[in-house]
């Protein structure tokens, strides 16, 4: 086989590897699953003591379905099919005479979870990159190959929803709390663990009675009305109809997607024929495509150095030590350095839910108050104030000391890299590497080539952003680079309509209605006004500022970080009137500025091609992502 190898121990355990040919990653394609099937007979006609399934790849198990087979599908007939083939794979594996078990390193989604589903046992190793989980609604569709079924069976309907409806993953340890793992043990004895099930075979886990309860009639109904009333806090159905399908699915049918006629709403036929999957599938491929921009040079950077430790640059380099790298981080008092370490804190506490990985992240991150990482580091980011001066001074002492193969990279959001660059001997080390706040949520780090940039420098530095699990998008350096010249005017349309007199409510309810995740007013205090303002009159030229924005930022009413400004913030969340009148065509004006100012983009060449404005509107701006991106809604063609 191609992509399979069976092999047999001396115990009569069966040992079936999968490493998919000339591909990095692990998944599902119709070739795959055909050589599985040729496996199951194998084992059919000589039925070993158990079979172990596992992976021959380092970075995981199976990533899931292979998402490019998807354009093959034109009609319902395709989509049955392809449900079909996968449901018929595992169901073989379900009804097997010998045990089966999945052996878990590494991610486990999609297709991959519904495999290990289908098998009697499952062992997870206990290491930080192993996941689990059904993601396929972040596609616009559904587990399609029995997961619907399946782990609300396992772990009980609450769990299993939660992670079908959100997407979720979850860690080694969680999967054993939740069932969905019968072993969680450390990779030296994975491989004897799987042997020893397979030769005590331990009863099956059975769900608790209290859960087994939310499998029946009444409770299901109960359960299914909870979680459509969960869902519609999040995503609206006109939007985002895979959630909804699910739940339907569930509730109705038991979980199995061959079970409604193609004409009913909880079909994934009627699923996958909504524009949301089309567009969906796409953003995917899109942030595929942003992937591969960090495959064409090695990253080979081991530490990390900071310099400035306010809210940006404390969060950059919390987010690098996150990701495993050693990172000093550089401010001129301990004080300054101080909140930064608290904020990381958190977010370790909040991400890894183990005080001895919290321990360790928190050990990787160094103040480094008299600068003497920069010597040692592979990557020096500047993160201070945005003035040019101050900014060339220090990339002058940088140079003096970093390696000659270090990186330099700035996360200025509004000064030319040329006019840094001017303070170096040789201009063409200096890359931009722009993150966005919060940077612990935001996917895109924009990869700016200033005019004497080197394309080594720029290759290197988009392999750093995938190896902090970042996206990379490549832009030039031009005012407001691509994300916030689109949001600007987006966001200053929106606050001259409330100085127009329109609740701030109203307007984000407009944009919301779109299919924003959030309101430009509430994204504006999010962000911080005094930011929102410097950035409208670095790209609005010499145009009057908003108002009512002008007003409050004179007034130190900053938004979310001050507890004021457009709206009231308590405990983290802007204080609304729900009652509010929407003006008829509101989110047509708001949005009609930010694909026009997208499509300036690119005609100027801040980005290569329109999927890369897409993108990077999508994953760096917020736009909605069920529409395929501002250019995609504005049907400009790809170029």
């Amino acid at each position: 086989m191609k992509h399979w190898t069976l092999a047999r121990d001396a115990d009569g355990i069966a040992w079936l590897t999968f490493d998919k040919a000339d591909a990095t990653t692990n998944t599902l394609s119709r070739e795959a699953l055909a050589e599985l099937n040729e496996a199951l007979d194998e084992l059919e006609r000589n039925a070993p003591r158990g079979l172990v399934i596992r992976s021959g790849k380092a970075n995981g198990f199976i990533a899931g379905a292979d998402v490019t087979e998807f354009s093959e599908i034109h009609d319902a007939a395709g989509v049955r099919e392809i449900l079909s083939r996968g449901l018929a794979t595992f169901d073989r594996v379900a009804r097997t005479s010998y045990p089966t078990l999945a052996l878990i390193r590494g991610y486990c989604l999609g297709g991959g979870l519904e495999l290990a589903l289908a098998c009697r046992y499952r062992v997870v190793v206990d290491e930080p990159s192993t996941r689990l989980g059904l993601p396929e609604v972040m596609l616009g569709i559904l587990p399609g190959w029995g997961g619907v079924a399946r782990l609300p069976a396992l772990i009980g309907a609450p769990a299993a929803l939660d992670m079908m409806l959100t997407g979720k993953t979850v860690d080694a340890r969680k999967a054993k709390r939740l069932g969905l793992a019968d072993e969680c043990v450390p990779p030296r004895i994975m491989d004897n663990t799987a042997r020893g099930m397979l030769r005590t075979l331990p009863p099956r886990r059975r769900l608790s009675f209290p859960l087994s309860l939310t499998q029946a009639p009444l409770a299901r109904r109960y359960i299914a009305q909870n979680a459509r009333k969960r869902v519609a806090k999040r995503a609206r159905r006109e939007h985002y109809p895979a959630p909804y399908t699910i739940i339907d699915l569930w509730e109705r049918f038991d979980g199995q997607p061959l079970a409604p006629a193609a004409g009913d709403p909880a079909s994934i036929e009627t699923l996958f024929a909504t524009p949301t999957a089309t567009n969906l599938i796409r953003v995917f491929h899109l942030q595929e495509r942003l992937k591969a921009l960090g495959k064409e040079a090695e990253a080979d950077i081991a530490h990390v150095h900071v310099v400035g430790a306010g809210t940006m640059g404390g969060d950059i380099a919390a987010w690098c030590a996150l990701r495993g790298f050693t990172v000093t981080l550089q401010d001129q008092a301990p004080a300054r350095i101080a909140p930064a370490i608290e904020r990381a804190a958190k977010l370790y506490r909040d991400r890894l839910r183990d005080p001895r990985r919290v321990r360790d992240a928190l050990d990787r991150l160094v103040p480094d108050v008299a600068g003497n990482g920069v010597a040692r580091a592979d990557v020096i980011i500047e993160a201070i104030f945005e003035n040019e001066d101050a900014k060339r001074a220090l990339f002058a002492a940088l140079a003096a000391k970093a390696k000659p193969s270090a990186i330099l990279a700035t996360n200025t959001s509004s000064i030319p890299l040329e006019t840094i660059a001017t303070a170096l001997r040789d201009p063409s080390r200096l890359i931009g590497l722009h993150f966005f706040n919060p940077v612990a949520r935001m996917m895109l780090v924009e990869v700016v080539a200033g005019q004497d940039s080197d394309a080594r420098e720029l290759a290197r530095g988009a392999a750093f952003v995938r190896a902090i699990d970042k996206l990379p998008l490549p832009v030039k350096s031009a005012p407001g680079f691509l994300v916030n010249r689109v949001l600007a005017p987006y966001l200053m349309t929106a606050m001259r309509a409330v100085d127009e007199g329109v609740a701030p409510e109203a307007v984000d309810e407009a944009a919301v209605a779109f299919g924003m995740p959030m309101g430009p007013i509430e994204l504006a205090d999010t962000v911080g006004l005094d930011i929102c303002l410097a950035v409208g009159r670095m790209l609005g030229g010499d145009g009057e500022a908003p108002r009512r924005l002008a007003s409050l930022v004179e007034g130190g009413n900053l938004g979310k970080k001050t507890g004021r400004g457009f709206y009231t913030w308590v405990d983290g969340r802007a204080q609304k009137n729900a009652n509010v009148t929407v003006p008829a065509g509101l989110g047509a004006r708001l949005v009609d500025p930010l694909v026009a100012e997208a499509k300036r983009a690119l005609d100027e060449g801040i980005v290569s091609d329109s999927d890369l404005v897409d993108a990077g509107a999508i994953f760096g701006a917020g736009f909605a992502p069920f529409r395929g991106g501002p250019l995609h809604y504005a049907k400009v063609p790809a170029a």
